[in-house]
């Protein structure tokens, strides 16, 4: 069983999402939380700025030294007297920064010291070129100057385009027996880059290893558990968004309180065999929990093996949609078995079915039921991981 991959807000999007949904009916899985379906919906927003004013202290301020992050259409913010400021100071994280100041409720002002000045005009520069933003508070953002002091009075007009874009996981669940409020997850991203360049006049992206492989996995693993009666919640999850930056799997993760996720089983490409031959995978993040050493503990026996992740320059932990889990606490990890440093077929438009060892994605598949039911049965807990060990990366697939 292979589902094709397809862009995120194209009508293809929805196609295969309908699939997914039929397979997790087969599969007797309930939605999640009581939801009236698998669908879990939510909005971006496609951003067009039209015009910024902004008066700090009754002076104008040059609009390429803002940023607004907003998704209302019109903003008004006239206040005297003492504002609250934030800052992004000089030798901070300027993106683990800005990740924690979109947290806040309501308008927020933050300066940005002179000298984050460069991450300032990429962060502004990416903004403008995607255009999408999740819906979030009133953030703005001001290029610090030399002689800026304490605020008494901001005066901001905003006026944009907005355009909301619907987007959807699919999710299903089976109840745990004696631990229902203690989660498991099985996960893939669902969707891919839709229509490319053309080469030799073909010019779609299947995706069928990145990640249809991975949608088949999860979607196989609900089959195989609905017959185990598992001791804690097993969530089945499809996401959307993630090769524009896991935009699903962001929203997913704010569903529940970390804590009560015991794991997380991302799988990501498990289509062609990996460098250490048959019968092996890699996970990503291994030294990070001791997830991988229960997993191969619960092989003995087999013949299948799970090795460190053997490409570390890549960053695959945090280019998958385990990372925004991981940054939580949980032990989140990709599974996968590409050679991505000389797979030729990532992202192009011959990432098709017949470019997969379907018995390689067999043993895989099995290998992570069996290795994952100490977990499910509620015998082994991944040992968490520590949100500050995690080093700056992105989420996003080059």
């Amino acid at each position: 069983m292979i589902c094709r991959d397809e862009k995120t807000f194209t009508p293809g999007i929805d196609k295969a999402a309908t699939f997914i949904e039929q397979e997790f009916q087969k599969a007797s899985l309930q939605p999640w939380q009581n939801a009236k379906g698998f669908r879990q919906s939510f909005y971006m927003y496609r951003i067009k700025p039209v015009s910024v004013q902004l008066t700090i202290n009754k002076e104008p301020r040059i609009p390429d030294n803002v940023i607004v992050q907003s998704t209302a259409g019109q903003l008004t913010w006239n206040q005297e007297g003492q504002v609250a400021e934030q800052h992004v100071k000089a030798g901070e994280n300027f993106y683990e920064r800005i990740r924690e100041l979109r947290k806040h409720k309501g308008n927020t002002f933050v300066w940005v010291d002179a000298a984050q000045s460069e991450a300032f005009r990429q962060y502004r520069q990416y903004l403008q070129s995607s255009n999408l933003m999740a819906d979030s508070a009133n953030l703005v953002l001001v290029l610090q100057e030399p002689a800026d002091s304490a605020i008494h009075s901001v005066n901001l007009e905003v006026r944009q385009q907005v355009t909301p874009l619907p987007l959807f996981n699919v999710v299903g669940m089976i109840p745990g027996s004696t631990r229902p409020d203690e989660y498991v997850i099985f996960s893939a991203h669902y969707d891919h880059l839709g229509i490319i360049p053309a080469v030799a006049q073909d010019s779609i992206a299947n995706g069928a290893d990145d990640d249809a492989s991975g949608t088949t996995a999860v979607i196989c693993l609900a089959n195989y558990y609905k017959h185990h009666h598992p001791a804690r919640t097993l969530v089945f999850a499809a996401f959307t968004g993630e090769e524009m930056g896991s935009y699903g799997a962001r929203y997913f993760s704010q569903q529940f309180a970390p804590e009560k996720v015991v794991a997380m089983f991302n799988i990501e490409m498990i289509g062609k065999e990996a460098k250490f031959g048959k019968n092996s995978a890699f996970i990503t993040g291994f030294e990070r929990s001791d997830f991988g050493e229960i997993l191969q503990r619960n092989l003995e026996g087999s013949v299948f093996r799970f090795h460190p992740d053997p490409y570390p320059e890549q960053q695959l932990f945090f280019r998958s949609d385990n990372a925004t889990l991981a940054r939580l606490g949980v032990p989140a990890h990709t599974i996968s078995t590409d050679q991505i440093d000389v797979d030729s077929l990532y992202h192009t438009v011959n990432d098709e079915v017949e470019s997969l060892d379907i018995r390689n994605i067999t043993n895989t598949i099995e290998a992570i039921a069996k290795s994952a039911v100490s977990i499910v049965d509620g015998k082994d807990t991944p040992t968490r991981i520590q949100p500050e060990s995690l080093a700056p990366g992105s989420a996003k697939k080059p």
